[in-house]
């Protein structure tokens, strides 16, 4: 798993999780898609397309403002231009300040201006509006025990206090103009137990300036925090009928977003109904930006008539750092504990507590015999010899060398293994997740393409079952080379799963041109490769780095006249590579596919179909090829933490006879060199700073 860098001065583990804000479109508020389906890119970040979330703790520490995360966004529209008020717990202080960032391309890139307000108590939930041509801001501020409103002097960034609204620690306030009146609502802050985050209060008022009156139903709910109660972003209207986001704080706080549709809204009535949000419910887990919990939407009408939301999500629940030190500290202790154990009954540690030392210090006498003090040291004494008598026996009995003896202190050793696996994944494995890598502050997507037939069945499974749950995976395309295939239903998959047939069984399907994939990055991927996710993340950062290229995990190093294939034993000899097996390698689709199928492959790819091998190596000289006198680098490599060949537990291996499969792919790289040219002369192992290509 990812650990936090001990030198960052933001995205630190923090109790209160690691939110980050996503971005959202629909033709209505109910059918709203994230951003990396809506096909948005920028070439800046190497983000086809660009991927939620679109503004993390990253985002503010990049700018000079470290940050642990970010959340309750709201979107201030301005013509073109977007601007997101949002809070952001800063480091320096630890409670939340405003932050502001701005958007000219509807929200696919960012810029974080700054801080747009700061005070010496925390602040959250930036209600921001307009109204009589002044812009206002409510925030939440429940320590200062009273609603404030502050007003832009100079928008976006420097705000005024205007005044108190309402003498109250009131959280989460929303306004919303309905039926000739102004109606705020918020929740009280000071409840506690069973109605704490379960209690919503109404105000009302002829303007937002005030002054508030309460609502007669007050409190409108106050026990069921499953029920939405707090606020969960701006209300909105729509076909002309208002809707209220609500948090679910079942389970923990801020589970999820619910959507209630206001049925009546009086100066003596209030009755709302639930309705289904239209978003779709995260898949990934932990591996998902939102997968644990998402509790704040604002959804707003753009000028086209279409819809924009920006949404909050975490990864982790509320206080899962604090469990996890827990729990790795309580297995620690239990290793500790198991070991003292052993060693005590092993004679290797000794603790001998002479009679003398429960003995009383006061002469003995009449009265010192019936104080209390006394008869509790006597008690001591002989429960202490008991134990001692107890102790020495079983000691005894478990230094006797029988069978089930060995069995106890077997069974003791796994005890203690267990605890300190449990200990390091907890102390040392981050927040559990695998999460995707930003570059140049943005995440994108990439497609997954494996080949197989009929009898690879069961690998497929497995491979679809792990690499679907990967945060970056958009799709997997299966290339169908032979027999009855499956239907996309069969997979246990978190992503759509894509069976694409051939009519050929040959390996240049492997490139086939797809108009239908959907992202610049594809990772070709053996299905019989097993590797982590956090691996497969890093091989996508490498890439987005340096798109051109080709990346990859498995290396080789081809030298010699005529020119040899070796194993990567070979090229660690040799300190370098120059080739990458396209079994595990990222490419730009829309150069590698089309170079690959270009008239120029022809003859290559004939070799190719012809031998049923090699089509790796093909690719590689197609790169190499392209940038023949440029002196650019074409392949990098990635060293993954772990690997497993899955097709060595089957007997539908491709290659099982390896020097016969070295022998044939010699042959390739002969045919191929004297058609289009040798590869490049050698990249040294071990270049990158991060480490990641030893």
């Amino acid at each position: 798993f990812r650990l936090p860098d001990p030198r960052a001065l933001g995205c630190r583990p923090d109790g209160e999780g690691s939110w980050a804000i996503g971005v959202f479109y629909g033709a209505t508020p109910f059918h709203l898609r994230p951003i990396e389906l809506e096909g948005k890119s920028s070439a800046n970040g190497s983000a086809w397309p660009v991927a939620n979330p679109v503004l993390t703790c990253a985002s503010a520490t990049d700018a000079g403002y470290p940050s642990n995360f970010v959340a309750d966004p709201f979107l201030y529209l301005q013509g073109d231009t977007l601007f997101l008020f949002f809070e952001t717990k800063t480091t320096t202080s630890m409670h939340g300040d405003i932050g502001v960032a701005r958007s000219f391309d509807q929200g696919a890139t960012w810029e974080f201006l700054g801080i747009a307000l700061d005070e010496a108590w925390h602040l959250s939930y930036p209600f921001v509006f307009k109204y009589e041509n002044e812009i206002y801001m409510m925030p939440e501020g429940n320590k200062k025990k009273e609603l404030r409103l502050y007003r832009a002097t100079k928008f976006p960034l420097e705000w005024t206090f205007e005044k108190v609204l309402i003498n109250k620690p009131l959280i989460d306030a929303s306004l919303v103009q309905y039926e000739g009146n102004w109606w705020l609502f918020a929740s009280d802050f000071t409840r506690y137990g069973t109605e704490k985050n379960a209690e919503l209060e109404i105000w009302y008022s002829n303007s937002p300036l005030g002054p508030w009156k309460e609502h007669r139903q007050n409190p409108i709910y106050k026990s069921d925090k499953s029920l939405g109660a707090r606020n969960g972003g701006r209300l909105f209207m729509f076909e002309e009928s208002l809707y209220r986001p609500g948090q679910d704080c079942s389970g923990t706080y801020g589970r999820k977003v619910k959507l209630y549709k206001v049925e009546k809204l009086s100066k003596e009535e209030y009755k709302e109904v639930p309705v289904k949000l239209g978003i779709e419910e995260p898949k990934k887990g932990r591996n998902a930006w939102n997968g644990m919990r998402y509790h704040h939407l604002d959804a707003q009408q753009l000028e086209s008539g279409s819809w924009i939301a920006v949404m909050d999500g975490d990864r982790v629940p509320s206080g899962d750092s604090t469990r996890r030190s827990i729990s790795g500290y309580l297995g620690f202790l239990l290793a500790v504990v198991l070991v003292t154990f052993v060693g005590f009954v092993k004679g290797a540690i000794n603790c001998y507590i002479p009679p003398s030392f429960w003995a009383a210090t006061a002469r003995r006498n009449e009265l010192s015999r019936i104080l209390p003090v006394y008869r509790l040291n006597q008690k001591v004494r002989r429960y202490s010899t008991s134990l001692g008598r107890y102790v020495t026996a079983t000691k005894a009995r478990l230094n006797e060398k029988t069978w089930s003896n060995k069995l106890f202190f077997c069974v003791i050793a796994l005890l203690g293994t267990v605890n300190i696996c449990i200990a390091v994944h907890f102390l040392l494995g981050g927040n559990g997740t695998e999460e995707a890598y930003t570059h140049q502050g943005q995440r994108s997507q990439f497609t997954m393409v494996t080949m197989t037939y009929e009898a690879r069945l069961w690998n497929l499974k497995l491979f679809v079952e792990h690499y679907s749950r990967c945060e970056s995976v958009r799709e997997i395309v299966v290339v169908w080379n032979k027999g009855n295939p499956p239907g996309s239903d069969a997979f246990d998959s978190t992503v759509p799963v894509r069976i694409r047939v051939e009519e050929l069984n040959s390996l240049n399907n492997r490139f086939r041109v797809d108009p239908l994939i959907k992202t610049r990055a594809v990772l070709e991927l053996d299905d019989d490769i097993m590797m982590t996710c956090s691996d497969v993340e890093k091989g996508f950062k490498v890439w987005r780095e340096h798109p051109e290229r080709m990346v990859g995990f498995y290396p080789r190093m081809i030298d010699g006249d005529p020119p040899q294939y070796r194993n990567e034993r070979y090229a660690r000899g040799k300190k370098g590579y120059n080739l990458i097996l396209t079994g595990a390698a990222f490419m730009d689709s829309e150069f590698a596919f089309k170079r690959y199928w270009s008239e120029e492959a022809r003859e290559g790819r004939d070799y190719v179909h012809k031998n049923f091998n090699c089509e790796d190596l093909l690719m590689n000289f197609m790169y190499a090829n392209a940038s023949s006198g440029t002196g650019r680098r074409t392949v990098e490599y990635v060293h993954p933490a772990w690997a497993i060949d899955t097709s060595k537990l089957s007997s539908v291996a491709i290659s099982r006879d390896t020097q016969k499969h070295y022998d044939v792919r010699t042959k390739c790289l002969a045919k191929f060199s004297s058609i289009y040219g040798p590869l490049p002369q050698k990249w040294e192992f071990g270049r990158r700073q991060d480490g990641w290509d030893k």
